[in-house]
């Protein structure tokens, strides 16, 4: 042990004849564990919400699509393009969809829903909301008569449906005939429903086969509104989108899911940056009372350090001393800190007792993600701080000269 640990250890763990500068240390460590713990538990709620944000809508929709500029570029030799698609670099499933919007209505009521048109068979590999629905309902929506669709779970409480119920699709694309302007209409069997847990899905989104759609909506047999993709690293999809457009080339471009929501995800991550900047208030009150502490540590010891100053130590050594003892103090508050927010986050997570409303969130608990990197640099910004709050005082401990000192005393 150094000879600048070795007195700082000592006068931060010595009894003291002034009280109240323990107390001052002892409220200082307080403060960075509190700001630290906080940190780590509030970063992880919002990693939790925002990934299960995430999750949900991925799970309604790929990690990118394959546009055109021509709507019959997709229909010219179709297997051959899912092929191309699926050997492109980070790209493991692909699949073709129609998109459109059209009225849904039973004896319940009637309900303006987005229709979408997918294959059952490659669905799956595509949309992870469908994969608990692959053994039945996707099946049954091919080959049920007269045709199945599968709804959420808002729009069937709505409309009061369940599977095998009956309903018809209302198309806008109708034809003149001898009456006049008549819609397209289609009878459809409910073969499945699905929970996203996102209220806007459940409540507006409906899926048929491919040829049912195009059939509803008047369009010609080899019509698309697009592919589907999922790529093997959904943090790389830009890489794969752009890969991929460079090989399929014009007509076709690409966009990514975080090209189509970068709206959402730049909101919450600027909210986790603004809660980050609060939060680290907290531990610089915390890094404020240090720098108390250690001052009247200096007036205290103002002896001491004359006396070392004058058996040879250096103004390095009285300056070390002081940072050394902000330094503890800050990592004795870090250490504190992360067993107060890891021990509360794991108990959160494993029994959550802190209850959602079903009908304002995603999610009927408390979500938590702590990741290590966010706990590093709430660790090292604490860290930092409480570096910053000895210096002053290091300084001053520094400048004493041992004649002044000792006249006083």
């Amino acid at each position: 042990m150094s000879f600048e640990l070795f007195v700082a250890t000592r006068y931060l763990f010595s009894r003291r004849k002034q009280t109240f500068i323990f107390i001052i240390s002892l409220m200082s460590i307080l403060g960075v564990a509190i700001g630290v713990g906080a940190l780590v538990l509030v970063l992880g709620v919002y990693n939790g919400m925002s990934t299960d944000l995430r999750d949900k809508i991925l799970g309604a929709n790929a990690h990118g699509i394959v546009l055109s500029h021509v709507s019959s570029a997709f229909g010219t030799d179709l297997p051959k393009l899912l092929e191309r698609i699926r050997q492109s670099p980070g790209v493991v499933g692909a699949m073709p969809f129609v998109y459109s919007e059209v009225m849904l209505s039973s004896p319940n009521g009637v309900k303006g829903v987005v229709l979408r048109g997918i294959d059952p068979a490659t669905a799956p590999e595509v949309l992870t909301m469908l994969r608990p629905l692959a053994a039945g309902p996707l099946k049954e929506m091919a080959t049920n008569l007269p045709r199945g669709i599968i709804v959420g779970d808002e729009l069937a409480k709505r409309l009061g449906l369940m599977p095998g119920s009956r309903v018809n699709l209302l198309s806008p694309s109708g034809q003149k005939g001898s009456a006049g302007y008549q819609p397209r209409i289609l009878p459809f069997e409910v073969a499945g429903i699905f929970k996203t847990g996102m209220f806007e899905y459940d409540s507006s989104l409906a899926f048929i086969t491919i040829p049912a759609a195009v059939e509803i909506l008047g369009l010609p047999k080899d019509y698309l509104s697009g592919i589907e993709i999922t790529v093997n690293d959904l943090f790389n999809a830009d890489r794969a989108a752009l890969d991929l457009a460079k090989t399929l080339g014009p007509p076709f471009y690409v966009r990514s899911w975080m090209e189509m929501n970068a709206n959402i995800f730049a909101a919450l991550k600027l909210e986790k940056i603004g809660m980050f900047i609060l939060l680290t208030m907290v531990v610089m009150i915390g890094s404020f009372s240090i720098v108390t502490s250690l001052v009247m540590l200096v007036m205290e010891k103002t002896r001491d350090i004359a006396v070392m100053l004058a058996m040879g130590a250096t103004r390095k050594m009285i300056r070390r001393i002081f940072i050394l003892q902000g330094c503890i103090i800050g990592l004795i508050g870090t250490l504190l800190g992360y067993a107060f927010g890891l021990g509360l986050g794991w108990l959160l997570k494993r029994y959550q007792f802190i209850k959602l409303p079903e009908n304002v969130y995603t999610l009927d608990h408390l979500p938590i993600i702590i990741t290590l990197s966010d706990v590093l640099i709430i660790g090292a910004s604490a860290m930092l701080l409480c570096f910053l709050a000895t210096l002053y005082p290091a300084k001053r401990a520094a400048a004493l000269e041992p004649a002044e000192a000792m006249r006083f005393e």
